[in-house]
């Protein structure tokens, strides 16, 4: 019986071969145009993980490359770390490797400015995703990691851990991660372009599914209905990046990393149904963004093996379980320790991160694959139920309050050990809470919702409190993953 990749393959050759000829043609003008654009910022912090997951899955999953890689090797090599090697660790061929994958934040503002100059030092990781590839099952986990966990950096104390790239480049970079995770990294790749509407435009545009409307007038001007519908590039840039859209549902930076994964699988859905010379196209798009140490070979004997990848069934996704905390005028994300290693330890036995799908905190709120219409059953992220009472009043409508999830108090009073004294009488009534010093002093108490599902909680706490107390969604201000943020101001404590 003849394989079908043979036929592929011919298609293939026909469209690398015109575009190779090209390429002879315009090679002077090509290699112009690739410094240019190799030197060009991005103005707007685009999630560049996202083309860097695409890139590596179309690498992996289409096959398309093996006769073109001989042309981007030089590309995908070129401003590499060449200290990289030292913290890589050499896998077997055949078996299960993690590959790191950053995007790096080098925007107009920073590139060769007197403040940061152009070395590494001047950039932080933007976005960090690790992908377990196993050619064996033919199965991919993304695991998203949060940008800012707080970490330790060696003699550069707690840092957040997207600092480890200013501090020393990819090398240190690398170190750090596979520390934090537990596992050995075999490959890295990185990329410093805001080139995501290029990429998703080569292959047509993507279909995406919204559970949840997407709103952000004043950052990217998103005004997206729910539903399914089919996206182009500048689109599916600004849906990749869109984390103040997600305000009203708690951690913006959660919900924008789970559609980032979804954006990625969206497009390699679509190019693996593509003919060669929209794969060719796309490849040459994601090739001139990145940077990786994966030479041809290694490429190309992926990209073999996961010719008959199932894409809908065999790409996972996570995202590093953390909790936010204030200190020292910055929010940053700590990582839930136990819960972190349960994650690695399924990803590394090629599973799922998560052991049911109402354990992935972006369920119901974040982009979904088209084909996957599973609901998130999670009672706590079930999405937007509760009407909201209206500025002023006093009655809650149809929703009653609710005594139960997790507060966080901060003391912004001068009052000594009202948050404690708060805590304690809100875990009276039902609630988990804990209790800490603001930075500075408030002259209002509030209190703050993250997500429509925690207003019940926040009219609970209002009604313990007592008084005519603010109700508030949180706007982006108070990064966190409770339910509720009490803020203790000098008017009522």
């Amino acid at each position: 019986m003849a394989r079908h990749n043979n036929t592929d393959g011919e298609n293939l050759n026909d469209a690398l071969a015109a575009d190779m000829e090209s390429l002879s043609r315009n090679s002077a003008l090509s290699t112009d145009r690739y410094v240019g654009k190799r030197r060009k910022v991005s103005r707007h912090h685009i999630l560049r993980n996202v083309l860097i997951g695409v890139l590596v899955m179309v690498l992996v999953a289409s096959g398309a490359v093996a006769g073109y890689i001989h042309y981007i090797n030089g590309q995908l090599n070129d401003g590499l770390d060449r200290n990289l090697g030292d913290v890589l660790v050499p896998t077997e061929a055949g078996k299960p490797f993690y590959m790191l994958l950053l995007g790096i934040d080098k925007d107009e503002d920073r590139t060769g400015s007197s403040d940061y100059g152009t070395d590494d030092s001047a950039y932080r990781s933007d976005s960090i995703m690790l992908a377990r590839i196993d050619p064996q099952d033919k199965k991919v986990t993304l695991v998203s990691i949060h940008r800012d966990t707080l970490v330790n950096l060696d003699s550069h104390g707690q840092r957040k851990i997207n600092d480890a790239y200013s501090i020393g480049g990819a090398r240190y970079a690398t170190k750090v991660i596979a520390q934090f995770a537990g596992v050995d990294i075999s490959h890295y790749a990185e990329v410093d372009m805001d080139g995501m509407a290029k990429v998703v435009d080569a292959v047509g545009g993507i279909t995406v599914n919204l559970p949840v409307p997407v709103k952000d007038p004043e950052y990217t001007g998103l005004d997206l209905p729910a539903g399914e519908q089919t996206i182009n590039g500048t689109t599916a840039a600004l849906l990749s990046r869109a984390r103040h859209a997600y305000d009203n549902y708690g951690d913006g930076d959660l919900y924008r990393a789970a559609n980032q994964r979804s954006v990625i699988m969206a497009v390699v859905k679509k190019l693996m149904a593509s003919d060669p010379a929209t794969m060719v196209n796309t490849v040459t798009a994601m090739a001139e963004m990145v940077n990786t140490d994966m030479d041809a070979g290694s490429i190309a004997a992926l990209a073999t093996q996961f010719r008959d990848m199932n894409v809908d069934e065999d790409i996972m996704t996570g995202m590093e379980p953390t909790t936010s905390e204030y200190r020292n005028d910055t929010w940053y994300e700590i990582c839930n320790t136990k819960a972190w290693q349960t994650m690695m330890q399924r990803v590394g036995q090629g599973l799922s991160p998560y052991a049911k799908d109402s354990d992935d905190p972006s369920k119901g709120v974040s982009v979904k694959d088209s084909d996957n219409q599973s609901s998130n059953t999670s009672e706590g992220n079930a999405g937007p139920t509760a009407s909201k009472p209206k500025p002023g009043e006093g009655s809650y409508g149809n929703d009653a309050p609710s005594y139960t999830g997790s507060v966080q108090v901060l003391n912004a009073s001068s009052t000594d050990g009202a948050a404690r004294k708060v805590s304690g009488e809100l875990q009276e009534k039902g609630f988990t809470t804990t209790a800490s010093s603001a930075t500075a002093t408030s002259g209002t108490t509030r209190i703050i919702y993250n997500g429509d599902a925690s207003m019940a909680s926040a009219r609970g706490v209002a009604e313990v409190l007592g008084g005519d107390i603010k109700i508030e969604a949180n706007n982006g201000g108070h990064s966190t993953n409770v339910n509720v943020v009490v803020i203790l101001g000098t008017d009522k404590y």
